[in-house]
């Protein structure tokens, strides 16, 4: 108890191992107008943890719509020893074919899963008044999962103590911003970015959060006007914004998952009367840098500890204290340093061949956004019994009629002749309002790909 104390008047984060001892007993979580209190939290963690010590099962999937009770999983589960495995999502189906991954089940949902599942709700533990939980392993971690962009999951053993570093950092560079606000967020505690900003930072820090994800503007303009929120969103969700509601008191507003088109992060700015904070990163490196977008160009600014090498073959590499092997990892990213930062130039994955020839997707990317119309736009490869070719996916400013996209069509394969090679050059187009994206904010590569196949 008294090292939380101790911590929490220097104004310092706490680590996990101590959000059980913290004494105040404001909100931990709100779900609209219900609040959550630090002592409901505390009695609910520590009859779940009474009620998992007493089962065989190690690995426990956390399956939760909820954040709430998300943290209270994850927390007891670490407090006895178990480990949490979060898949990413809550589909059965989906959570059937990864089955290997764990041995039982926890979740807000009635699971129809072959192992066990313990479904919880908000009234577990009203009246629990048990002996405290064994302290959390120093060398504790959780499970998580990152599919880039092809498919099959790929497990991420993510220490306890890197997490704890990371916000750290975060409540270095936001605390001022952050003191007095409860946490919103547009995106799912189930993978890292919201883990860590969403569950952890407030958490460390006392700040409530709330417990429903915000999926629509609707959602977050009727948050409740007394409030001052931070806003972990995505660009994806900032991009489709609707300005014409009323603006939430936002004192924060975090994006990431991709860069954020400078004409959406204007808007954005316009509306809730802040800059928007970058972070880049991802699943298996952390957070390795940020940026406040004042203008278009804005370099990209390492965080302090994280450190940026190439290799003989001129590839990037990250070493950080968030990162576990001591190598670093090697990025997929391209990166050009200038002085004060860098900017991101393009993926080493998005190269392609067609009539064997190499064609970068980024660079057909970047060419389609410069071009005035298009808002967003994605490029892949399609394939045809009769050719291979590039197809596009992109989203436009304004509602055109089939003559003026025909029109327009012509426009833009004029331009792009000044850079593209004639292989290069999409053969394929579509047309759509918002580009298919995952619940982590990535591009669903599935339902994108479909766009090609359910109409020739």
């Amino acid at each position: 108890m008294a090292a939380a104390s101790a911590q929490e008047k220097a104004g310092m984060s706490l680590p996990v191992g101590l959000w059980l001892t913290r004494e105040a007993d404001g909100p931990v979580a709100r779900r609209g107008a219900q609040i959550f209190t630090q002592r409901q939290w505390q009695r609910a963690v520590v009859a779940l943890g009474h009620r998992l010590l007493a089962q065989p099962q190690q690995k426990w999937a956390l399956c939760f719509e909820d954040s709430y009770l998300f943290s209270i999983a994850l927390l007891a589960a670490l407090h006895v020893g178990k480990i949490p495995v979060i898949p990413g999502h809550c589909r059965e189906s989906l959570l059937q074919e990864q089955s290997s991954e764990f041995d039982a089940a926890l979740s807000d949902s009635a699971l129809a899963l072959d192992c066990p599942v313990i479904q919880l709700t908000a009234d577990d533990a009203e009246e629990a008044d048990l002996a405290a939980l064994p302290p959390i392993d120093p060398l504790a971690f959780v499970v998580l999962f990152t599919s880039g962009s092809t498919g099959a999951p790929a497990q991420v053993i993510k220490p306890l103590s890197c997490l704890d570093e990371e916000v750290r950092w975060l409540a270095d560079r936001w605390g001022e911003r952050l003191a007095g606000c409860t946490v919103i967020a547009s995106v799912s505690h189930q993978h890292l970015y919201g883990l860590s900003f969403r569950i952890f930072l407030p958490l460390a820090l006392g700040l409530p959060f709330d417990s429903r994800q915000v999926y629509y503007s609707e959602q977050l303009s009727a948050q409740q006007a007394s409030l001052k929120f931070a806003l972990i969103s995505s660009p994806a969700f900032l991009r489709r914004l609707d300005r014409s509601l009323a603006a939430p008191d936002c004192r924060l507003i975090v994006s990431a998952g991709g860069p954020l088109p400078w004409r959406s992060a204007q808007e954005v700015c316009a509306w809730l009367k802040q800059p928007v904070d970058e972070i880049y990163g991802s699943t298996e490196t952390g957070v390795l840098a940020t940026r406040t977008r004042n203008r278009e160009g804005e370099l990209w600014q390492p965080f302090s500890n994280v450190a940026f090498s190439q290799d003989a073959q001129q590839r990037w590499w990250a070493t950080s204290p968030l990162i576990p092997q001591a190598e670093g990892l090697q990025l997929d990213d391209k990166l050009q340093f200038a002085p004060g930062g860098f900017q991101l130039c393009g993926r080493y994955d998005r190269i392609v061949k067609i009539e064997d020839k190499r064609v970068s997707l980024s660079e057909i990317e970047r060419r389609l956004l410069a071009l005035p119309q298009i808002v967003d736009a994605v490029a892949l490869s399609v394939s045809r019994p009769e050719r291979n070719g590039i197809g596009v996916v992109l989203v436009l400013d304004a509602s055109y009629d089939e003559n003026q996209l025909t029109q327009l069509k012509r426009q833009w394969r004029h331009e792009l002749h000044q850079w593209l090679e004639p292989v290069a050059m999409p053969r394929f187009w579509r047309i759509v309002e918002t580009i298919p994206h995952n619940s982590q904010s990535k591009r669903a590569w599935p339902q994108i790909q479909e766009l090609f196949y359910a109409a020739r």
